[in-house]
């Protein structure tokens, strides 16, 4: 008989029976694969998300400095000033940020496929893109007075004022066609310390230059603050860009784009493609942020109309502190999301999404409970009056319920949007906010006389309806159709940069043979 043929001991296969029983199960060790995997996404995007949350509270502290001194110059100027700024920050800024979303996906999946030419193409076509649609926003802003004396029906003393200041802020639109692109560049790629560290010197360049301006310049000074801070922060961003674009450009053997500062001729589909998801990212943007333009509107039309507007200025001021956290985890939800896409990988994709929704739940719950809980002190620090103060406290409540939903709504929001489906967050935002929101809200606010938590209220049913949309749609995406689609896409632009630089050199060869 052959010894290797013999059955085992019976004490062997207890001890075997024993090991296996020590050893863990597959199931187990699946598992614990899938909670590592978890920890580190969840790692990587608190990575991303905590210095864009630090980098987006230096621009509220740099408006609330701003605010502060157009109030020691006096209140025609405080009120003209706010005006202006909210007109422009309407008009220009949300269109600007709305076209500059369109760098998300291509960035993030070209980045995820290693594509740095096409990064850099981007870069600069976002650029160019963004310059060419200021063009036609400061011809609107030379015509500010005329639109709040005849659309809004402002008094002229401070339509004039507003006009002063919306055009001293001119230059801005083009510091901000730089800025914006760079942020979204460097954010693609994960890289999002050099853009805190640039912000907080724009901070520090803002506070003086707000004090000698403002005294010396009035409210133009105080505009011309803004601007000349956002430059500096453009100003160190683009020196390590640049930087960063020679050292890799020192490591390889040729420059993969041309030269570093300019890329090889795009083909109008390259444009197409970015004008493509541009138009539905900016639409996204200035949709969402021209409804809540409206709701003050709305404000100013219920009775005691001034205790309204004071009692909703203040409670979207608490808004806007946590939305520096909403639009952090937004951004990087998609950057995490697009580079697993474009480096092919759909499960790292979906484990992504769902970390991140999954983080904008438990932020949601503590935003909402930040704002209950301090919804007796916050107005406490901008009116004495006892009317208001209990205005606030109401409304805040009702905010609270409001940013449970905000906070997953912006989330799936970055999510479409990291799978360059943009249009998907269009429709979901004009469904919920101008078909439910807004006529939920007239009449909670209105034929209901709740007033402003009437009004707020109809913003979270409305929310909610747009938030269950995006779910629907992520729940039931395909991510390994995503994935293949985001490779196919990054390869084209890949193939057509290539063709660019085969006839670039074919042209120059026989140019050397004449």
């Amino acid at each position: 008989m052959n010894p290797s043929s013999s059955p085992p001991h019976p004490q062997l296969l207890q001890e075997q029976d024993h090991d296996q029983d020590r050893c863990p199960t597959k199931k187990s060790v699946w598992a614990a694969a899938a909670a590592r995997a978890v920890a580190g996404e969840a790692r990587a995007q608190r990575g991303i998300a905590l210095p864009l949350i630090a980098m987006n509270l230096t621009w509220f502290a740099k408006q609330a400095v701003t605010t502060a001194f157009l109030g020691r110059l006096g209140d025609l100027e405080l009120a003209a000033g706010t005006l202006g700024f909210s007109f422009a920050n309407a008009t220009g800024f949300a269109v600007l940020t709305g076209l500059c979303g369109a760098m998300d996906p291509i960035c993030g999946q070209a980045h995820g496929a290693g594509n740095v030419a096409l990064l850099r193409k981007t870069l600069l076509m976002a650029v160019a893109m963004l310059l060419a649609a200021s063009v036609p926003i400061a011809l609107l802003w030379l015509h500010v007075d005329a639109v709040l004396l005849r659309v809004f029906g402002q008094q002229l003393d401070i339509a004039v004022v507003a006009r002063r200041y919306v055009v001293c802020l001119l230059p801005d639109l083009a510091v901000a066609s730089v800025l914006g692109p760079l942020k979204a560049y460097l954010s693609s790629q994960e890289v999002t310390l050099p853009t805190l560290f640039a912000s907080a010197v724009g901070l520090a360049a803002h506070i003086p230059l707000t004090v000698w301006l403002s005294r010396t310049r009035g409210v133009g000074g105080a505009a011309a603050a803004v601007w000349l801070s956002d430059l500096a922060t453009a100003a160190v961003l683009a020196a390590y860009v640049l930087f960063l674009a020679k050292k890799h450009d020192g490591k390889a053997e040729a420059p993969p784009c041309g030269r570093w500062w300019w890329p090889e001729k795009t083909a109008a589909a390259d444009w197409m493609r970015l004008i493509r998801l541009a138009v539905p990212c900016c639409l996204n943007t200035c949709l969402e942020w021209w409804c809540y333009e409206i709701l003050v509107l709305l404000t100013g039309r219920l009775p005691d109309a001034r205790r309204a507007v004071a009692v909703i200025a203040v409670t979207l001021n608490f808004d806007y502190l946590l939305f520096a956290a909403m639009l952090s985890l937004s951004v990087s939800a998609s950057v995490r999301v697009s580079n697993s896409l474009g480096a092919g990988d759909a499960s790292a994709a979906r484990r992504a999404a769902v970390v991140s929704i999954a983080f904008s739940v438990l932020a949601g719950a503590v935003g909402g409970a930040l704002m209950l809980a301090s919804r007796q002190q916050w107005a406490r620090l901008y009116t004495r009056g006892a009317e208001v103060r209990d205005g606030v406290a109401k409304a805040m409540r009702v905010m609270a319920a409001l940013e449970v939903v905000n906070f997953p709504l912006n989330v799936c929001g970055g999510i479409v949007r990291g799978t360059a489906r943009p249009a998907v967050g269009m429709y979901a935002v004009l469904g919920g906010f101008y078909l439910v929101a807004l006529p939920v809200g007239v009449v909670l606010g209105f034929r209901a006389r709740r007033g402003v938590e009437g009004l707020l209220a109809g913003f979270i049913v409305g929310a909610a309806a747009s938030l269950a949309v995006l779910v629907v749609v992520i729940a039931r995406m395909d991510w390994k159709a995503e994935a293949d689609k985001a490779r196919v896409r990054v390869a084209v632009a890949t193939v057509q940069d290539d063709l660019g630089s085969g006839k670039e050199k074919a042209s120059s060869g026989n140019a050397g043979d004449v």
